[in-house]
């Protein structure tokens, strides 16, 4: 089964796309469990690409991951994201749609048919994958440096009242990759939803 994210982009921030394999680890008589994950796809799109480009794009990435078994995608909904997402939802993907608000919030939850999450628990889901060993990146993987160099600048920083702002800081610095990534991870450790549904309990 193949996960994908997206991270959309503004006038100065590029949209990325991630697709991610689960590997289950099969016990007898057990539910099969997380063994590991395989970025198998990542991609910066340029910038400034029109929405209706990344829609098509993201329809044709998604449909080599239905070809292969079948696909979900968690989307960016927060700011301009809601209408893409409705595009997205209108564009006959064939597979399981997931809209995330990222937030700078402290827990996550379900309103209004999108899930809102903490950026920084995002960002954490993918450390803590990275620290287990359960996140690989296939060889000869296209922008496999790019997405190492985001995960290493992205850090922890303390804002006003003390909220912790997650990002890679610094002039030209990015984290699109990465919050592709992280959406994909996200939803791949969650089990099969619908529209409506209230819990999305992990696996």
């Amino acid at each position: 089964m193949l996960y994908a994210g997206l991270d959309l982009g503004q006038r100065h921030d590029h949209t990325a796309i991630a697709v991610v394999e689960r590997m289950n680890a099969y016990r007898a008589f057990e539910t099969p469990s997380l063994h590991s994950l395989i970025v198998r796809h990542i991609e910066r799109a340029p910038l400034g690409m029109p929405y209706p480009q990344v829609v098509a794009r993201v329809k044709e990435v998604v449909r080599a991951g239905i070809a292969e078994g079948g696909c979900a995608l968690a989307v960016d909904a927060t700011g301009v994201g809601a209408p893409v997402v409705d595009m997205l939802r209108g564009a006959a993907l064939g597979c399981e749609l997931t809209a995330v608000s990222i937030t700078g919030g402290d827990r996550e939850r379900y309103a209004g048919g999108v899930w809102n999450v903490p950026k920084k628990d995002l960002v954490a889901g993918l450390q803590v994958l990275l620290e287990r060993g359960e996140l690989q990146i296939a060889r000869g993987l296209g922008h496999a440096g790019a997405l190492l160099k985001e995960l290493t600048d992205v850090k922890a920083v303390m804002g006003a009242g003390g909220r912790i702002r997650m990002g890679a800081d610094g002039a030209g610095q990015h984290d699109d990759l990465v919050i592709a990534l992280a959406l994909a991870c996200w939803r791949s450790r969650r089990k099969q939803v619908g529209f409506g549904t209230r819990r999305l309990p992990g696996i």
